[in-house]
């Protein structure tokens, strides 16, 4: 059952859609975004997430305002991972920093109808089958694993996503390297070619889908609320297109953050399994995703790496 009355979902819809519409607007008019324009924008959905988490409080509870603030701070933990992804699947289309905020933008916007369908799938299959609870509590330890193998299991995923994107969508149509402007596809001498931000934003979306496979069964161990589990996963989205203008260079840096995100997914495929049988509390589901995610970045700037490692972004 959903915690989130009618009201709460019209509340939440509205101001989605009015933010992404100012964001529109605002990249309408000033083009580029600068590194204090994108931290700025970043610090302001950050905000509107602490925002709406009072407005669950006043309306449901602090309860259950403090369960979505835990299921909000693990979902923008994970999400890192897609600003390392970003930078990949740019490098290989060779999709220009210009071009790079359409791209993000309808992936993100492709993000919000791909995350509502699993989340329903998942919760329709958790609700029907208690079982899966555990095969879900496995994968989440698998993607763990993967995730302390560090950054070249990640090249690798993302690799064979962009070769995949570029081959499914040459069956159906052919793909110019050059890019076209803002273009997802361009007619020359009467034939019809994707360009390389069609392949990136192909790219991005199968990408997130793969991403979207570990983050949203780990947000399954701190809450079934369809409400809960849909609000904090999409404003923890919503967010990084102005993140990775702001940071996605410095990311592959953080050195100790990937093995504190593979700690959390642990974490959670333990409280996933345990479900039923020893109940962990919010707070403290709470304080270890903000010690461990914390931890991480604060030992990357203590002990930053001699030279320059990770993804080429």
């Amino acid at each position: 059952m959903s915690s989130g009355t009618l009201l709460d979902w019209i509340v939440f819809g509205c101001v989605v859609a009015g933010l992404l519409t100012l964001d529109l607007v605002v990249s309408a008019r000033r083009g580029d975004q600068s590194v204090r324009a994108a931290f700025a924008w970043s610090g302001v959905w950050i905000v509107i997430s602490a925002a709406f988490g009072g407005w669950i409080a006043a309306r449901l509870g602090t309860d259950t305002a403090f369960t979505y603030y835990t299921a909000y701070l693990l979902e923008k933990s994970l999400s890192v991972d897609n600003l390392l992804m970003f930078g990949l699947v740019f490098a290989q289309t060779g999709v220009s920093p210009k071009l790079q905020r359409k791209a993000l933008l309808w992936g993100v916007l492709g993000a919000l109808v791909m995350r509502a369908a699993l989340i329903a799938l998942g919760l329709h299959f958790l609700n029907q089958f208690q079982w899966l609870t555990y095969p879900f509590a496995v994968l989440l330890a698998w993607a763990a694993l993967r995730m302390w193998r560090g950054d070249e299991a990640v090249r690798r995923r993302i690799e064979a996503t962009c070769s995949l994107c570029e081959s499914w969508i040459g069956r159906y149509i052919p793909i110019t390297p050059v890019a076209h402007g803002e273009r997802f596809t361009v007619r020359q001498e009467d034939r019809l070619y994707a360009t390389p931000l069609l392949v990136a934003l192909v790219a991005i979306e199968s990408a997130d889908l793969l991403f979207a496979l570990d983050s949203v069964p780990a947000v399954f161990a701190v809450t079934r609320d369809p409400f809960l589990v849909y609000t904090s996963n999409i404003f923890a989205m919503l967010g990084l297109r102005a993140l990775y203008s702001a940071i996605g260079g410095l990311v592959a840096r953080l050195r100790y953050l990937r093995p504190g995100l593979a700690l959390l997914l642990l974490f959670v495929a333990v409280k996933m399994a345990l479900h039923g049988i020893v109940e962990v509390p919010a707070g403290i589901s709470f304080g270890v995703i903000a010690l461990v995610f914390g931890g991480g970045l604060l030992a990357s700037f203590l002990w930053p790496p001699a030279t320059k490692s990770g993804f080429r972004v």
